[in-house]
């Protein structure tokens, strides 16, 4: 197929220039970052018993990252991906996403001034599709799934030269990812004991993992449908997976990203997997209760409180990431 020879091709590309972010990368990336004024915004953290989500005696924190510019965490590995690439090639960036990733390239490249091309898949949202259209990017619908969209993309960029920035599968954008820990940890004033965090290709749990550096627990959680690093864990390297389910527009990877894999396998606990029956009544119970528009993907660390799936110990403070915002409001009825 097309695009396990594209995947097969991004992966030695990867592994030529591979680097894993780590604390002092991370830390760098923040600077970096905060020296770009007016793009970035610090999004809120939000208390609450967590009797609230079945988890008597643990104290939950919301981080609110579906408020970032974009949408989701995705503007802050974005951004850094094209401020570390100075100066950019005249045919401007491109990417292949689910849609998040692809909003936040398309932001970053208009407030830098710079042309975008965004490949999605046919299961990308409308929603996600005008959002991208509106900052101004074109806009190619291809293939029934990401990977099938990042075939295609990979052959464009072949073509035009232009600045690849991957979804969740290079330094800097893993890097940036990791930035939203640390903004965390200094807005809490403490580091939290428990960290729930959704993954698709790994670049959030990739920067997350990196910045607690095993000084707490980080669990991922994914849907059924989109088991990737828990089918890597199993397997012992990773390997493909079926991709389908409610979240499959942004947590849709067909294999975890290798900078991923190699944090996961130092710094992450435990993978856990949720029904797309407990992440929708999640994701409905944050709009009914907490008035939190966010999309499915931003819904796994309420569903695995609520569920059972993760049971907290006595007096731990859990961190939860809501990590995306872009859903179609009627979903939420």
């Amino acid at each position: 197929m097309r695009w396990a020879v594209a995947l097969r091709l991004f992966a030695k590309l990867v592994a030529m220039t591979l680097q894993i972010p780590d604390r002092t990368l991370i830390a760098q990336a923040h600077q970096r970052l905060q020296a770009q004024p007016g793009f970035l915004r610090t999004t809120p953290l939000m208390a609450l018993p967590g009797a609230l989500l079945g988890a008597p005696g643990c104290e939950v924190w919301l981080k609110l990252e579906h408020t970032q510019v974009g949408g989701s965490f995705k503007a802050r590995g974005m951004l850094y991906r094209l401020l570390a690439q100075q100066p950019l090639p005249a045919s401007g960036v491109i990417v292949a996403s689910g849609g998040n990733a692809g909003i936040a390239t398309a932001a970053a490249a208009r407030a830098l001034g710079v042309r975008c091309e965004v490949f999605v898949p046919e299961v990308s949202p409308e929603a996600k599709r005008a959002r991208l259209r509106a900052l101004g990017a074109e806009v190619v619908v291809t293939g029934a799934v990401y990977a099938d969209a990042l075939a295609a993309c990979l052959e464009r960029q072949r073509a035009t030269g232009a600045l690849l920035t991957h979804a969740y599968d290079q330094t800097e954008v893993v890097a940036g990812a990791g930035t939203l820990a640390l903004e965390c940890e200094a807005q809490a004033g403490f580091l939290p004991d428990q960290w729930l965090v959704s993954v698709g290709g790994g670049g959030l749990i990739g920067g997350v993992a990196a910045w607690v550096d095993s000084r707490a627990q980080v669990v991922a959680l994914e849907p059924e449908g989109a088991p990737t690093l828990h089918a890597a864990r199993a397997a012992g390297a990773p390997v493909d997976v079926a991709v389908g389910g409610i979240a499959a527009d942004s947590l849709g990877a067909r294999r975890i990203g290798d900078i991923a894999w190699a944090v996961a396998q130092q710094h992450v606990h435990a993978s856990v997997l949720l029904s797309d029956a407990a992440i929708r009544h999640a994701q409905r119970w944050l709009w009914s209760e907490l008035h939190l528009a966010v999309e499915p993907a931003a819904a796994l660390g309420v569903a695995a409180l609520q569920t059972g799936a993760v049971r907290p110990a006595q007096g731990q403070r859990v961190l939860l990431v809501l990590c995306g915002a872009n859903c179609d409001p009627a979903s939420l009825a």
